[in-house]
Order: C-alpha cells, then structure tokens, then sequence
C-alpha cells in the first residue's frame, strides 16, 4: 500500500462546490493512505493576519474565485477500482491542527439566529497547538477538537456542479464533530473512482453549528481509503470506536431525525437481525438523537448507536 501527501494550492483545489467532471489531481489505489494539508480562509483576512497565511493560500485567492459555498476543497482524487454503486470506506488516521489561527464569522440572513444579529463580524482565533485551546478574546477559551466539516464523493454527473454548502447523499458539508481521529466513514458512490474530495477544516465546533461557523482553520488529515463491494448504502453512515453513527438531512428538522431513526433502524435489522418493532424500541431506549448542524439549509441529525449493547 502507498502514502501520498496532497498539499492544498491553487492547482488542486475547488473552491465551493462539488462536480463530478473534474479532473482528479490524484489518482491511488484501493487500500492507499493520502496525507491532506488543507486550507481555509478569507480574503478579507489577508491583511488582519499578514504572514500567518500561507503562500499557497495567497495563491488559491489570486487564481480562483468562490463558487456557492466557502469551503476550499482539495481534490478531488480517483481511487482505482472504485465503481458507481460500490461504497468507499474512508478511515481517519489522524488529524491535527495546520497553523496557529483560525477564525469564526456571521453575516446577515444566515446561522441560527439572523433575525438577533443582521450583520456582519469575524474575529481571529489564536490558536496554541501545544496547550490544544483556542482563544478569540472574549476571556473563554474552548479546547481544540479537530475534525473536517466537509468532505464526500462527487455527486452524480447529471447534477452538474453543486454547491459544497448542503450535506447531501455523496456527503458534502456535514459538520459532524464526531468524525474525529479513529472514525470511519461510508459515502456511497455514484461515478467510476470515486472522486473524493476535503476541506472546511474546524479546530473545534458544537453540536448545531449556532452561527454559521466552527472554528474555521487549516488542518493535516490522514486518511486510509478502502472500496467496499460488500456494502450498500443511500447514505452516508459512519463507525467511531464507541458508536454506528446515521445521518438524516432536510430542510425541516423533523424529518432529518427521521431519516437518521429510518436509517438506524435499517442498520438494526439487516445487520443485527432484530424485528423492526424491536428495533424501533431499541432506538427510544439507547440511541442519542443530536443536532449536527441547523444552518446549511439542509438541516442534519445524527443517531448515535453504542456498541456496548451488544
């Protein structure tokens, strides 16, 4: 099995969307780990943090412009062998924070809250990668907990380009902080080679996402990518160390918690051989409904099925 490392530049990257008639920048095969040196950021920041940005970020700025959504995407790359209908495994290594900053944004008509806050504010966060805590100068820090908010397969061709904002079937911006070092998770696949694609680094987020932004920053993941014959999905599901993790996303929050609960009960029967009926109450009796994020128009719920039970 090989290792490559994908650094983030102006000639490896989409920038706020997903397409599935791009041209990969890599090409691995089943089984390989990619190292990914990714970027995020504003152009409005360039000044406020002068030589804190990166040369390959001043040169994403200066070669490309923001699609629909903010999310810097490095990718995408081809995972050989890879078939539309096949399912790809994608194991997280590791992550760790890339630089010393990040930042946290909200503007008007968007986050959970628009109609308390409509206008603008962003503010730099210093982040020390030693003591693992971030601080934006409000006198609270929080604790870094690195995990990617966006990443996914290419959509299918017919959808044509689509903005990177929404979670979707093909992943995209999910915003679950659960998809952490350790975890696996399973994007169903809908062109040859799978065209996988990752950015939206956060420092660290809460369940919701209230304002519209983590903390956005630069990260280094390393991911192990398996293609998976074995498996069929409609949605992106994932494994942590402690939790089978199901995902649910629409524009009313009602029905993304039952997208996920339809989706845990599937698991149930199918891969744990209970009744619906038994799974059903299983569901009300040990699984965590969450609130992943409210505020990519898609709205998301997880469920959070523990592996001790069984």
């Amino acid at each position: 099995m090989s290792k490559y490392e994908l650094i983030a530049d102006e000639s490896n990257i989409h920038w706020g969307f997903y397409d599935a008639s791009l041209h990969p920048v890599l090409t691995i095969d089943d089984g390989d780990t990619v190292v990914f040196y990714t970027e995020s950021g504003r152009k409005d920041l360039v000044t406020a943090l002068g030589d804190r940005i990166s040369s390959q970020l001043i040169d994403i700025f200066s070669h490309h412009e923001q699609a629909f959504g903010a999310h810097i995407m490095t990718g995408p790359v081809c995972i050989n062998g890879a078939k539309q209908g096949d399912v790809l495994e994608v194991n997280i290594k590791d992550i760790q924070t890339r630089y010393d900053w990040g930042y946290n944004g909200f503007r008007p008509l968007v986050g959970g809250l628009p109609e308390d806050f409509p206008y603008s504010r962003v503010v730099v966060i210093d982040v020390d990668k030693e003591k693992g805590l971030a601080d934006w100068g409000a006198g609270v820090k929080v604790p870094i907990k690195p995990f990617f908010g966006n990443f996914g397969v290419a959509p299918p061709k017919s959808y044509g380009k689509v903005p990177s904002t929404p979670p979707a079937a093909w992943g995209g911006n999910t915003d679950n902080k659960e998809f952490v070092t350790g975890t696996k998770i399973f994007f169903p696949i809908f062109n040859d080679g799978a065209l996988f694609s990752v950015g939206d680094g956060h420092g660290c987020q809460g369940d919701g996402e209230a304002n519209i932004n983590g903390i956005e920053m630069g990260l280094i993941g390393t991911f192990e990518f398996k293609v998976r014959k074995d498996l069929s999905i409609n949605l992106p599901i994932a494994e942590s160390e402690t939790h089978h993790i199901f995902m649910g996303f629409d524009p009313i929050l009602d029905n993304a918690a039952k997208i996920a609960l339809r989706e845990t009960i599937y698991f149930l029967k199918n891969s744990k051989g209970l009744h619906p009926d038994d799974a059903y109450t299983l569901c009300s009796l040990a699984v965590d409904l969450r609130v992943t994020q409210i505020v990519n128009g898609y709205k998301g719920v997880h469920a959070m099925l523990p592996k001790s039970i069984f």
